[in-house]
């Protein structure tokens, strides 16, 4: 048995609202990411059957007979669904005769909703909600939500910030609740590697049915190269032997997996925003660091590569904040011809928005806020902030809405 301890997890409120007005709920996100665990808490507490496609008979039952599976039951929880998505439609069938909310709590390690069959059928009936591996708020108990603070004009404080090597220390581990428990980053990294090829070799055949998976463990670290940067991905194919439409598949195949994410360019004009590169970036710090074989010792002595990976941990605490946020934002980033670059631009529904640039040194420097000064005036009323998050303790005006503020505010307190 797994000695992993039991964080309390945000969404878990969301999940209870949804289950109380909507007939089937998805429970989304990577494998390993605590959603077995949360859905039979919740099986648990409200007496429904559990069934999980992970057993080889379940899945039997339910390719063979999908129809037959969902008629013998009346409330249940369906672990790792995207195993078995003829029973989509069946679920689709029973819930349009029996309409009573919380009928079905679903939870998927492959993004079903980029599966057409899925997205058409369970329209209107489905409610989908995301699990990311843990924030940093979560294993620390905390509440406060960055972003809606952000927009309403307040940055979280930081008790205790963690700087220098913690920094680096939390950076590197990520947010996976196995390699947490870990006690070394040499275990942690053993469990990343075996994770990794675990998702290749089992899932990415179960949801795209690739079958030459050779080239896609070297496709992923070469990917992870380009992390936080806007790359040519023909480019990158060529490196290693695939072409550019291939790698689109491949990227989309991670993608599903929630291995990484595009991220689009923040534009003036939404329909200027198309035309741009989009940057990828990985949901964990700690794979990408397994992935690049980044260790400790050696950013203790060069942190040269350690920015790009710090900035995939801001964004991956961001990421998980949007998922139980009261607001609804998008995640971009803002990049010109003239080389100006804001690592994470956050729009709300009206349009507004809280800039974010990462800095991995303790000082901070005018020409560090170069970015955000330019998208503050591009953007005029709609800037609402603009933040530096750097590894140092103190919060500080810098003038025009522009602020200096602790990596560690993003699980701070109001």
């Amino acid at each position: 048995m797994s000695t992993t301890p039991l964080y309390s997890r945000l969404i878990e409120p969301r999940l209870a609202e949804a289950l109380l007005d909507t007939p089937v709920v998805l429970l989304a996100g990577p494998r390993q990411a605590g959603k077995t665990t949360l859905v039979r808490q919740v099986a648990q507490q409200q007496g429904l059957r559990y069934l999980t496609m992970d057993d080889e008979l379940t899945l039997l039952s339910a390719r063979e007979d999908p129809v037959g599976m969902i008629r013998g039951l009346d409330r249940a929880v369906i672990d790792e669904i995207q195993r078995a998505p003829q029973l989509l439609l069946a679920i689709k069938k029973s819930v349009d005769e029996d309409r009573r909310p919380g009928r079905f709590l679903l939870t998927g390690s492959a993004n079903l909703m980029a599966l057409p069959t899925v997205a058409d059928s369970l329209a209107g009936r489905m409610e989908t909600l995301s699990l990311l591996p843990l924030s940093q708020s979560e294993l620390e108990s905390r509440t406060a939500n960055w972003i809606d603070s952000a927009f309403a004009g307040q940055i979280l404080k930081a008790d205790q910030p963690a700087v220098g090597g913690d920094l680096v220390e939390l950076v590197l581990r990520g947010g996976y609740p196995e390699a947490i428990s870990r006690a070394s980053s040499k275990r942690r990294v053993t469990w990343a590697r075996q994770y990794i090829d675990a998702i290749i070799q089992r899932d990415v055949r179960d949801v795209a049915g690739i079958e030459k998976l050779d080239q896609l463990p070297r496709f992923l670290r070469a990917l992870a190269q380009t992390a936080g940067q806007m790359c040519n991905y023909t480019q990158l194919g060529g490196q290693v032997g695939l072409d550019g439409k291939t790698v689109a598949r491949y990227i989309g195949v991670f993608e599903q997996m929630y291995l990484l994410k595009r991220i689009d360019v923040w534009a003036r004009n939404r329909l200027s925003r198309v035309v741009k590169t989009p940057k990828l970036q990985f949901l964990d710090s700690g794979l990408l660091s397994t992935l690049l074989d980044l260790t400790t010792e050696e950013v203790q002595q060069d942190r040269t590569r350690f920015g790009n990976v710090l900035e995939t941990f801001v964004f991956s605490e961001l990421l998980k904040h949007t998922t139980t946020a009261d607001g609804d934002y998008r995640l971009m980033y803002y990049r010109d011809a003239d080389k100006f670059e804001v690592d994470v631009v956050i729009e709300n529904a009206a349009g507004n928005l809280v800039c974010i640039e990462v800095k991995a040194a303790a000082t901070v420097k005018e020409s560090d806020l170069r970015g955000l000064k330019k998208l503050a005036s591009l953007a005029g009323a709609q800037f609402k902030m603009g933040v530096l998050l750097y590894d140092g303790t103190e919060t500080m005006p810098l003038g025009n809405g522009i602020w200096a503020a602790p990596l560690s505010t993003l699980w701070g307190s109001r």
